[in-house]
């Protein structure tokens, strides 16, 4: 069987592994093939991703949330198509029509004091910007992240994140970068203490540490030590931003107006690369000082900004906001039954909205849990910074035929690894409290 793309063809599914060896990237090819999981995908639709084969599975990854809205959303799809008659990426230096208007629907529907926009095309990217605003606009070096973070693999982005890819390319640099635990605002005010920070770069949820959630008060009294100690506050909201929580941004759950504020996935749809740094009038000077501080050939790319308008749109609607509250109610209580059933396996839920993250009693059971998961029709993607947890992500638009579809696969496939591990391993003492917040 062979398969013809138009401008590119492989003879079969082999051929093609063998050229993503070769040509693309060795190490994560038989990282996948080796893990059990050989997904090469090829049609997609909907919250459905098809491999080469043919094998269907119903994506609840969904590349962090670029896909929060479904593949090849047909509104995104049309929104784009369209402006093509018009526009392309645009000119980086110049006003820009399509930039100009997203800039201000962002800036209305963001949290209060949010006044600019800064674009990129990535979200590693979109970090780096907001750590030159922070170091700007405080004139300070150093820069607060939590322990097992996640920002981006870019140049400033990947120090801030967990030291397994920072040292990799020698961008491990504490002294500038300094790291504390979750929920832990003992650490949090030692590291302020000083006056010598220019910002807390924080997560409102750690997506590849597996969701864990902020204790009660925990983020607003970060912020409160920012302000006492004159560091500003970064909300990355790439992954728990347009509307996972049911509101558009989780910071707002918490009732936090952030310096500056990163989205950026989902925010076009799936459809064109695009991010955002949304940042306060205190940290836009450089804005007005040298416009030109940061230049990005592709960011804010016109056709992107068309996708993100009407992306945004679509999770501003009040219907969307219903959609995921329906959502997370129903999968959240089918999850709670299957957990009933397998404790001494399935022994936590970390939920907020439609941001899950399943733990399992064993050092690798998110892995396990996920191969077992791709044999059933389902993609999930364990947490690389805690393999026990897996990372179970329902887009924002999953119809309720598509929620109990998921369950049932899910319960399949959860007994199935559970089945497959030793009698020993089964009780496994490790045990976490469900924790659940809609």
């Amino acid at each position: 069987m062979s398969f013809d793309y138009g401008d590119f063809s492989y003879a079969s599914k082999d051929e093609m592994l063998e050229k993503s060896r070769e040509f693309w990237n060795p190490g994560k090819t038989d990282f996948w093939v080796d893990a059990g999981v050989p997904l090469v995908i090829d049609r997609r639709e909907e919250y459905y991703l098809y491999d080469m084969s043919g094998k269907r599975l119903l994506d609840v990854h969904l590349n962090g949330g670029t896909y929060n809205l479904g593949h090849r959303n047909p509104e995104v799809v049309h929104a784009v198509t369209a402006a093509t008659a018009h526009f392309d990426i645009g000119n980086h230096h110049f006003p820009s029509l399509a930039r100009t208007a997203l800039a201000e629907a962002l800036v209305t529907s963001a949290p209060p004091g949010i006044t600019k926009v800064v674009y990129g095309s990535g979200g590693g990217e979109a970090i780096d910007i907001a750590i030159k605003t922070a170091r700007h606009t405080t004139r300070k070096r150093k820069v607060v992240s939590i322990l097992k973070a996640y920002h981006g693999h870019t140049g400033l982005a990947v120090a801030t994140g967990d030291d397994r890819f920072s040292k990799l390319f020698l961008a491990d640099r504490p002294e500038e970068f300094p790291h504390v635990p979750f929920n832990d605002l003992n650490a949090m005010e030692d590291a302020l203490r000083g006056r010598d920070v220019a910002a807390v770069l924080i997560e409102t949820i750690p997506a590849t540490y597996g969701f864990p959630l902020p204790d009660p008060g925990y983020l607003e009294t970060v912020k409160a030590l920012c302000e006492r100690y004159d560091a500003l506050y970064i909300a990355d909201e790439v992954q728990t931003g347009l509307m996972r929580t049911g509101e558009l941004w989780a910071v707002n759950k918490h009732g936090i107006a952030p310096d500056i504020l990163v989205t950026g996935k989902g925010i076009s749809g799936g459809m064109y690369p695009l991010s955002a740094v949304l940042v306060n009038e205190r940290s836009a000077g450089w804005l007005t000082e040298d416009g030109f501080g940061h230049i990005s050939t592709f960011g804010g790319a016109e056709l992107g900004c068309i996708a993100g308008l009407k992306a945004l749109e679509i999770c501003n609607r009040a219907e969307t906001r219903s959609m995921v509250h329906y959502i997370s109610d129903q999968i959240g209580r089918g999850l709670r039954e299957i957990q009933a059933q397998f404790p001494d396996w399935f022994v936590g839920i970390r939920q907020h909205g439609v941001v899950m993250g399943l733990e399992f009693a064993h050092p690798q059971g998110a892995k396990l849990v996920m191969r077992s998961l791709y044999e059933n029709g389902v993609w999930a993607i364990f947490s690389t910074l805690d393999p026990r947890v897996l990372q179970f992500k329902p887009g924002i638009l999953m119809r309720p035929q598509l929620c109990e579809d998921l369950l049932d696969r899910t319960a399949v496939a959860i007994d199935q690894a559970r089945s497959a591990l030793p009698r020993t391993v089964r009780h496994d003492p490790l045990r976490s409290r469900t924790a659940v917040s809609a």
